[in-house]
């Protein structure tokens, strides 16, 4: 098995994953059967932070420590690291470079800011765009930083909309699509959100080379309260994109809208049983590998819903207690929970929200 190894390991330095060389034995051997590898970020029983490189049988490949709790990532095919973001209202976030296998670079947003959790490199890897509070005007903001100078924040644009969450690019590869969740919230209140009965969700199209505002779209005003929060891209370009209802749980309202060039912002019913398994709240959204099978998966729901996006009809209703991560692998999905569920596997620690794709 030695062999295997070392060809593997040779493997992954000629493809820009040095960074995983420092292998533990075991570590080495999980990889070297390995076709897929995810991130995630995690709570350890000590209350101790980190980052997790796992397999897609959900084994622990390494580990990487953060001053603080992750959330989201960004990484692109095309860029030397791997970016883990503080979640919100934390302003880290923690670079782990690939190429070399150098340690990991730290970077802050300014004073006045923080970061909402995501990000997303631009499409030559060079440059990273991270979503933002502008916390004293209460303004969602993307800070830029370069990728190519120790993430050195070299400027902003306004999102047009408060409180960014998630950010893609869309497939043009010059396009930002941004959720503005629509909660205002201030560092030196915690995580209390300021302004429930004014709240504005909209989704904005945004240039990358300019900063300047393509459109911007919202839903109807009786779903002001639902906050755009996560996204994903199908085959056909279209937005999916996953709401957390801040409402009466009473309420009759969609937790899933669609964005596209045919018909705007739209907002999907869902079948009952399909909507009544989210449970109004979509913790994180993955298209499958396919283009076409979205899942939704939800902590509150206790439930990972997937869909087929081209007839709008749910596939399969998978219980799930707790889970919120959720990742393409394969022709389907790998999801995780915060009871220390990964795939398959268990582990004695908390995930967090959000699954990256290596």
């Amino acid at each position: 098995m030695t062999w295997i190894v070392l060809e593997r390991r040779s493997f992954l330095a000629g493809a820009g994953l040095a960074w995983l060389l420092g292998l533990s034995p075991a570590g080495a051997e999980r990889l070297a059967v390995s076709d897929l590898l995810f991130a995630a970020a995690y709570m350890d029983p000590q209350g101790a932070y980190g980052v997790a490189i796992l397999d897609g049988a959900g084994a622990i490949v390494a580990t990487h420590l953060l001053p603080g709790r992750g959330h989201g990532f960004a990484t692109s095919a095309r860029a030397d690291f791997l970016v883990a973001f503080a979640r919100r209202p934390g302003n880290f976030a923690v670079a782990l470079q690939k190429l070399s296998g150098a340690a990991p670079v730290a970077f802050h947003t300014p004073a006045d800011r923080h970061f909402y959790g995501h990000g997303v490199f631009s499409a030559d890897g060079r440059v990273l765009f991270a979503a933002e509070n502008a916390f004293k005007t209460g303004e969602g903001v993307i800070g830029i930083y370069d990728a190519t100078s120790g993430f050195t924040r070299i400027g902003e644009f306004l999102t047009h909309g408060i409180g960014p969450h998630e950010i893609v690019l869309m497939p043009d590869g010059k396009t930002l699509c941004v959720a503005n969740g629509g909660i205002r919230t201030h560092p030196d209140q915690g995580r209390h959100k300021l302004n429930l009965p004014t709240m504005a969700p909209s989704i904005a199209l945004i240039d990358t080379g300019t900063g300047s505002l393509l459109s911007s779209h919202a839903l109807p005003p009786r779903l002001h309260r639902l906050s755009l929060r996560h996204m994903a891209v199908d085959a056909r370009h279209q937005v999916w994109i996953g709401g957390q209802y801040e409402g009466d749980m009473m309420d009759d309202v969609p937790v899933l809208a669609r964005l596209s060039d045919a018909e705007g912002l739209v907002a999907i019913d869902l079948p009952e049983d399909a909507a009544l398994a989210l449970g109004k709240y979509a913790g994180s959204v993955a298209m499958g590998q396919d283009g076409v099978t979205l899942a939704i998966a939800s902590p509150k729901g206790g439930a990972v819903v997937t869909l087929d996006t081209r007839s709008g009809r749910p596939l399969r209703i998978d219980p799930a207690p707790r889970s919120c991560g959720v990742q393409a692998m394969g022709d389907g999905f790998v999801s995780s929970s915060e009871t220390g569920r990964f795939a398959t596997a268990n582990h004695d620690c908390a995930w967090d929200n959000h699954i990256a794709l290596l």
